[in-house]
């Protein structure tokens, strides 16, 4: 219910979004109609034509993104005419009786509203729809995450209608109120007439705004109504500490109630499941039937997540001093980036973290979803009976969680159960954050997900551009060169772009990858304008150099200072390179 809530509040606030703000001439165009018949249908229509490109676009693959701009193009044809019937009146009559015979006319006229069918505003609101529906917020990403992760389902396709009846409520109001003084202005002047070219004029501007990128570029920079802070504050109120694809925060976090007593772990209620692995490694196919009378671990994680990473080196020591007393860890891979599909890469991963125990890869989030599980990392207990006893997702609490296999262990009548408290002293990415020093949070780079971006020119979606730094603040990141900003990551086109972050931790983590298999990527960091020196990552030396040779977290800068706020840039000398995520500890 509570996500529910959530959506409709996310779609509300879409009214003072940059990305709404091209929609609004079409909405106030038709302010001056009856509501029930002009005003309604159009926002019945759109909310529909949205929910139905974001619920394909939830679930399937780029061919639905290339589906979209066909839409997208014929949304800009079929409002331009709308634009112009209002500018031309001569035109409006001789499209009036065709465009009825089609469901599709468009005349604005005031003053024979008699004339116009249902279906005229119904379809303008399609329209209309088609053009919303790249608009996405924190609270729209989640949703789309979410449903990404899960699968096609009612609950997603719920979520999504309630999301667009929260902005077709702030448009609703909009008509409203826009009505009332469209009927004020022609009472108290007669300018209907020219009340309606100014009309067509804003929606022919609309449309111009949205076919030459604007509307994602030049009005997210200048809009005073980003409401990014804003859904950004309600997810953290209503879903505190969440950490999913759409939201995971570089600091500790749990979710689960602390101090839990070990001698009283009551049953989680769920079914947990093995089946529908892609591929086993460092082991042959498990299921938890036949692990029954053994203790279980199920840890799932995904070898880009600096969170996972951290607390991948108390997985492995639990691995270890409890093999031999009934333990089974399993490692359930689920991928948050395309490239983590690729089983290679995640062979190159385990090796490299020395990973002994079996990992599942999940790539089609089966296991995921049989645990009903939302996080990176979780971590879910099963007894001896196959139940699972506890779970704790994010970070910490590395005493408490052993302590509980413990317990689990002698339960399952099991002898000389070692005691004590594993001592991890993890390095490089591994080693824990400071916490205390975080103030910068998870930054993406593919425009899914993208925040805090000010590079002039604004976000050209999958287009190459040439991007001029600009001037960060704090927590604010620019790219300069020519760089292509897709869905997931930035590709830089040309050799010596670069990337400049704002930033204040200890620690910066870049995930990189180089534009081919076997291909290599050389780059050159700064901090505050001068080589890292002291401060390098273990990725990087004292110089600043360092390679991009495969897909992964690169650990650029631990500082041994005392931490502030610096100004970071990496530069390519190479082109190709791709950049995904930024993470800080």
């Amino acid at each position: 219910m509570v996500l529910y809530v959530l959506a409709y509040l996310g779609g509300v606030l879409t009214i003072v979004s940059p990305c709404i703000l091209p929609v609004i001439p079409f909405v106030l165009a038709r302010a001056d109609r009856p509501f029930v018949r002009s005003g309604l249908p159009m926002l019945i229509g759109m909310t529909l034509a949205f929910a139905v490109v974001a619920s394909f676009a939830s679930v399937a693959g780029g061919w639905v993104v290339s589906t979209n701009e066909y839409g997208r193009a014929a949304a800009l044809v079929l409002l331009a005419v709308f634009g112009l019937t209002l500018l031309i009146p001569e035109l409006a009559d001789r499209l009036m009786g065709p465009m009825v015979a089609v469901g599709a006319r468009l005349s604005h006229s005031a003053d024979d509203g008699r004339q116009e069918t249902i279906l005229t505003p119904l379809v303008l609101g399609v329209a209309t729809g088609f053009l919303w529906a790249p608009c996405a917020g924190p609270v729209l990403g989640l949703i789309l995450t979410g449903a990404a992760l899960k699968g096609a389902n009612p609950g997603t396709a719920l979520l999504l209608l309630t999301y667009a009846a929260g902005a077709a409520t702030s448009l609703a109001l909009a008509i409203f109120v826009g009505g009332r003084v469209f009927a004020a202005m022609k009472r108290s002047i007669s300018a209907g007439e020219w009340i309606r070219r100014g009309l067509g004029g804003a929606v022919l501007a609309a449309v111009a705004t949205i076919s030459l990128g604007l509307d994602t570029s030049f009005l997210t920079r200048l809009s005073l109504g980003s409401t990014t802070a804003l859904e950004q504050a309600l997810l953290n109120r209503l879903h505190p500490n969440r950490k999913t694809a759409a939201s995971s925060p570089s600091t500790t976090h749990q979710v689960e109630p602390s101090g839990e007593a070990t001698d009283q772990l009551p049953v989680v209620d769920l079914k947990p499941s093995l089946e529908g692995a892609q591929e086993w490694l460092n082991s042959s196919p498990l299921s938890v039937e036949a692990l029954k009378g053994k203790v279980v671990l199920v840890a799932f994680w995904t070898y880009s997540c600096i969170n996972c990473l951290r607390a991948i080196p108390y997985v492995r020591a639990w691995a270890e001093k409890y093999r031999e007393h009934s333990l089974v860890v399993i490692g359930v891979h689920a991928p948050e980036f395309a490239f983590e599909r690729n089983v290679d890469n995640v062979k190159s991963a385990i090796k490299m973290l020395r990973i002994g125990y079996p990992v599942a890869i999940d790539n089609e989030y089966k296991i995921w979803r049989a645990f009903e599980n939302e996080y990176w990392p979780a971590h879910y207990f099963i007894d001896g009976n196959g139940k699972v006893r506890h779970r704790h997702f994010g970070e910490g609490e590395y005493v408490q969680s052993e302590q509980i296999i413990q317990r689990l262990l002698a339960d399952t009548s099991e002898k000389n159960v070692p005691t004590g408290i594993v001592g991890v002293n993890a390095t490089g990415a591994e080693a824990a954050a400071d916490t205390d020093n975080v103030r910068s949070p998870e930054t993406y780079l593919g425009y899914k997900r993208i925040d805090n971006f000010v590079s002039p020119s604004g976000v050209v979606q999958d287009k190459a551009h040439d991007y001029a730094a600009g001037e960060p603040q704090l927590n604010q990141w620019s790219l300069n060169g020519k760089w292509t900003i897709a869905n997931e990551h930035a590709q830089l086109d040309a050799s010596d772009g670069s990337i400049v972050y704002r930033f204040h931790a200890r620690d910066l983590h870049l995930v990189l990858g180089p534009p081919s298999e076997g291909s290599r990527v050389r780059f050159r960091i700064t901090i505050d304008g001068k080589p890292p020196g002291d401060a390098h990552g273990m990725d990087t030396d004292a110089d600043g150099n360092g390679v991009v040779t495969s897909q992964r977290l690169y650990q650029l800068v631990r500082s041994s200072g005392p931490v502030i706020e610096r100004t970071f840039e990496i530069r390519f000398l190479d082109p190709g390179a791709q950049a995904y995520v930024f993470t800080f500890g």
